[in-house]
C-alpha cells in the first residue's frame, strides 16, 4: 500500500496537468506546464499589473528550505526509525519538484530536535519536587560524519542514507517537548553561529513537526508544573511562533508547516500520544499553507506526502516579499 501511494505522488507530481510544483497560476492564457518550452518572452513581469490569483515571475518559487524538527524524547524510537525508512520516498518526490521555468527546485533540508534548556521543578499535591535542569540542542542543527555543512542540498552524495543518521536523534532529549521553541532557535539564535547561512530569503521555508506529546513551548530558563497538568500554564502563546516566521520570511505567504502528532489522544503500534493541542492551535493560525496529521496513523508515508502537497502549494503562490 506504501509503494502504491507513492507511485502515484510520482506519477502526479511528473504530470504536468495534475501537480507541477512552483508553476505560475496565471488566468491570462500563459500554460501553468513546467518545461513546456514556453518562452518568457511577451510575458509582463510588473507585479503592478498581475490580476487576480496571478504570481509573479520574478519572485516565483525556485527554491525550498525544509526543516524538520523531531522529538528526541524516549517514547520516539519508532518514529524516527518509520521517518527515516519513508524519507528516501520522500526525496524521490522533492527530486521531481520544478520551478515555473521546469528547473529542479533547489532544496535544502537540515534536522534539529524538540529539546531546549530549560529547568523544570515539578509539585505534586503541594510538594514541591527536585528541579530537573533538562538540556537540549536549543535549535542547533544535527550533522553526521562527512557533512560539511550543518544540512543537505540537491546534489549532496548519500542524503537519504545521511538524513536517516541526522533524524535519528536518540531517546534522551528533554522530556518538556518544545518543537516551536526549537524550530525558532533553529531560525533565530542558530542563525548567528551553528545554523548561519541557512536561510535564503527567495526560498519557501517548510517546517515539519514530529511528536508524540504537545508543544510546551517558552523561551524561559525556568517554569513550574504543578500536579502534571498541561504547560499551558507558562507556555508561550502560539501566535509567537507564527508571528516570528512571519517576520523572518518577510509574510506569510513565504512559508509553509506539515505537524505529525496526536490528533486525539490515541494508540498505535508506535506507542501512545496525547492530543496536541497547541500544535492544532498552530496549524489554524497558519492557514492553507499548513497541515496536520495524526500520528498514530501508523506508517508515516501519507504524512509525509501530505507535507509535500502542502510545500507544493505553498510554492506554486509564493508571494513577494512585505
Amino acid at each position: 500500500m506504501v509503494n502504491k501511494v507513492y507511485h502515484s505522488l510520482v506519477v502526479c507530481v511528473a504530470s504536468a496537468v495534475t501537480l507541477v510544483a512552483c508553476s505560475s497560476q496565471s488566468d491570462g492564457g500563459v500554460s501553468q506546464a513546467s518545461g513546456s518550452g514556453n518562452s518568457d518572452a511577451g510575458l509582463q513581469h510588473d507585479s503592478a499589473v498581475l490580476g487576480p490569483g496571478e504570481v509573479d515571475p520574478d519572485v516565483a518559487c525556485k527554491k525550498m528550505d525544509i526543516v524538520f524538527v523531531v522529538d528526541n524524547s524516549r517514547s520516539m524510537q519508532e518514529e524516527q526509525t518509520n521517518l527515516a525508512a519513508n524519507f528516501p520516498k520522500f526525496l524521490s518526490v522533492l527530486n521531481k519538484f520544478t520551478s515555473r521555468n521546469g528547473e529542479p527546485i533547489d532544496y535544502r533540508i537540515a534536522v534539529t530536535t524538540t529539546g531546549v534548556d530549560v529547568n523544570v521543578t515539578e509539585v505534586i499535591s503541594g510538594s514541591i519536587q527536585p528541579t530537573e535542569n533538562q538540556k537540549g540542542d536549543n535549535g542547533k542543527f544535527r550533522t553526521s560524519a562527512g557533512m560539511t555543512r550543518p544540512w543537505l542540498e540537491r546534489g549532496d552524495a548519500n542524503v537519504s542514507s545521511t538524513f536517516g543518521t541526522i533524524a535519528a536523534v536518540g531517546l534522551s532529549g528533554p522530556s518538556l517537548e518544545m518543537p516551536l521553541e526549537g524550530s525558532r532557535r533553529a531560525l533565530g539564535d542558530r542563525l548567528q553561529d551553528t545554523n548561519t547561512g541557512f536561510v535564503r530569503e527567495d526560498a519557501l521555508l517548510g517546517l515539519v513537526y514530529l511528536t508524540d506529546e504537545d508543544d510546551c513551548s517558552t523561551s524561559a530558563l525556568s517554569v513550574t508544573q504543578a500536579d502534571g497538568l498541561d504547560c499551558t500554564q507558562f507556555a508561550e502563546p502560539t501566535t509567537t511562533y507564527t508571528k516570528f516566521f512571519d517576520t523572518l520570511k518577510k509574510g506569510r505567504g513565504r512559508w509553509a508547516t506539515a505537524v505529525i502528532a496526536g490528533q486525539t489522544k490515541c494508540t498505535s503500534t508506535f506507542g501512545s500520544a496525547v492530543e496536541a493541542k497547541r500544535l492544532k492551535t498552530f496549524v489554524s493560525e497558519v492557514g492553507s499553507s499548513a497541515v496536520f496529521n495524526s500520528i498514530c496513523d501508523g506508517d508515516l508515508s501519507g504524512a509525509l506526502e501530505k507535507a509535500l502537497n502542502t510545500f507544493d502549494a505553498a510554492c506554486k503562490t509564493f508571494a513577494a516579499p512585505r
